[in-house]
């Protein structure tokens, strides 16, 4: 792992964009990493743009302020490409994880990724539809962004998802949200 890892999540309101930072910041602490996680929005109401951002670090953090050039850039909801430029301030070597049913090919175009750049697409909404039974994207996300980054083992992501998502749902949500996280990262497709 780099000394410190960058995070931007981009996404709306109520798609579960910032717990999902809360949730890799979780992870990244149980695995001995120092870590932020924090959202960036307003009075907003669902469906407005937010962002949320994380760091992590195997040194302690001093820096606190938002992620202005980020080695990971994880788009919640893939309307936000036509209404903001996502790719701002971007590494050039930085990995770029969407919530899309398109080709990597086609969103690399349209996030005009450099060659050194990486982009993974992966479904997040069909598969908590289909694992959660609701629209909520945060949990396949997390798997994506694991098996882009490989920023955590599986086990001790599946057992903060389980430990943040036990305080507050049935059992049966927690266990659609573990099969969410392992499906985003079975089906994460790079391009």
């Amino acid at each position: 792992m780099a000394e410190m890892i960058e995070i931007r999540w981009h996404g709306r309101g109520g798609q579960g964009t910032v717990t999902a930072a809360k949730v890799l910041a979780d992870a990244c602490l149980s695995g001995g990493r120092n870590v932020q996680a924090f959202p960036e929005y307003g009075p907003e109401r669902a469906g407005a743009p937010l962002r949320a951002y994380n760091r992590i670090s195997e040194k302690v953090l001093r820096m606190h302020c938002p992620v202005l050039n980020p080695g990971v850039v994880c788009v919640v909801d893939a309307t936000l490409l036509d209404a903001i430029n996502v790719a701002e301030g971007a590494k050039d070597d930085a990995v770029f994880i969407v919530n899309t049913s398109k080709d990597p090919k086609d969103v690399r175009e349209k996030l005009k990724a450099k060659p050194s750049q990486k982009v993974f697409c992966i479904d997040a909404t069909k598969i908590a539809i289909e694992t959660i039974g609701r629209p909520m994207p945060n949990a396949p996300m997390l798997g994506a962004v694991n098996k882009a980054t490989a920023i955590v083992t599986m086990e001790v992501l599946l057992d903060d998802v389980k430990g943040s998502f036990g305080k507050k749902f049935a059992q049966k949500i927690i266990d659609g949200n573990l099969e969410a996280v392992k499906r985003g990262y079975g089906e994460v497709q790079e391009g």
